[in-house]
């Protein structure tokens, strides 16, 4: 009998010694591990789903990934900059006024997406292989350099257009924007190999890369979300709105070639001032018209119809008109 009752006491006692170490250790996470994830963090205690927290911590271990590797990344995910657009001036003036917590990127989304400009960032291995260690996996998505395409010994030339690092069911999408003759912005379209993983993204929630854009030049402002340091373009809702419309189609060059061998392009002196006073006057027209927020597109005519290619520097896509009249709505 005392035997048995020595067992229970031995029991019970290391039962409550077992639940007071719990204690004790989830204590010890709440006030001192969690804490040193930095003030940011801290608002967020108590108030965030395990998920929740989840998506706020891959985007800044992205955010300080890049910022140590100096790569000049700016947000351009439609669903955050749609958010930051109603408190933008708020976020501006004072960012503290606001409700503490994470109030954008905690919010439910299996996607965040980032922009880089090509021309200001070296191609180094070294941050893909920091992004390992700190647990991303990431891949890498090229395609061929339009820029080449009217060089035959260049056009098969292949330049990364997108990648994406992925940790803890959160996915970091970086679209890769190069500058184009005509002073505006281009990324290409995401197409996977035949040996690519077809699952390590979810790939049709990627608002990016379904086809190919062009984008104004934009300015970039420094704001701090969330507790998080990043850029984004001075006027959100004016790159949302060329989202919705910014679809590039690229030249046809073969036809094109094919049409120049019949038809030799007129180099004479009258036939290239006409061709510069033609340029001149749509940039002036579309120029105007955009100033106005006047929405514009190509309507019938020779050119719409014209399978040479067009000017470069008319890349407007849907938005710039490129035909006999101009069709435009208020």
């Amino acid at each position: 009998m005392m035997q048995r009752v020595n067992k229970n006491v031995v029991l019970a006692v290391l039962t409550a010694a077992s639940t007071l170490f719990l204690l004790f250790q989830l204590y010890y996470y709440r006030y001192y591990i969690s804490g040193k994830n930095g003030a940011a963090f801290s608002r967020l205690k108590g108030s965030l789903s395990v998920q929740d927290g989840t998506r706020w911590r891959v985007v800044k271990t992205f955010l300080n990934l890049v910022s140590n590797h100096k790569v000049p990344v700016f947000l351009v995910d439609p669903h955050m900059l749609g958010l930051l657009s109603k408190d933008i001036e708020q976020l501006r003036s004072s960012p503290d006024s606001l409700l503490p917590g994470c109030q954008y990127f905690c919010k439910a989304r299996d996607v965040t997406t980032f922009g880089l400009l090509d021309k200001i960032w070296e191609h180094k291995g070294s941050i893909f292989r920091a992004a390992e260690k700190l647990g991303f996996q990431w891949q890498k998505y090229e395609g061929r350099d339009p820029r080449l395409e009217g060089m035959d010994d260049l056009s098969g030339t292949e330049i990364p257009l997108h990648y994406l690092f992925k940790m803890a069911a959160h996915t970091i999408h970086l679209v890769v924007f190069y500058e184009r003759s005509g002073n505006y912005l281009w990324h290409g379209p995401l197409r996977l190999k035949r040996n690519m993983d077809r699952k390590f993204a979810p790939f049709r929630k990627l608002q990016f890369g379904r086809y190919a854009g062009a984008y104004s030049s934009s300015d970039l402002v420094h704001m701090t979300v969330d507790g998080l340091k990043l850029k984004i373009p001075r006027d959100p809702l004016q790159f949302l709105s060329a989202v919705s419309h910014s679809r590039f189609l690229e030249c046809r060059y073969k036809e094109a070639r094919s049409f120049f061998k019949l038809y030799p392009e007129d180099t004479s002196l009258e036939g290239i001032e006409f061709r510069k006073k033609a340029k001149a006057l749509l940039h002036l027209a579309a120029s105007t018209l955009h100033s106005l927020g006047v929405t514009f597109w190509i309507s019938s005519g020779t050119c719409l119809g014209n399978t040479i290619p067009l000017p470069t520097v008319l890349y407007k896509s849907v938005r710039i008109i490129i035909s006999s009249y101009f069709i435009f709505s208020f």
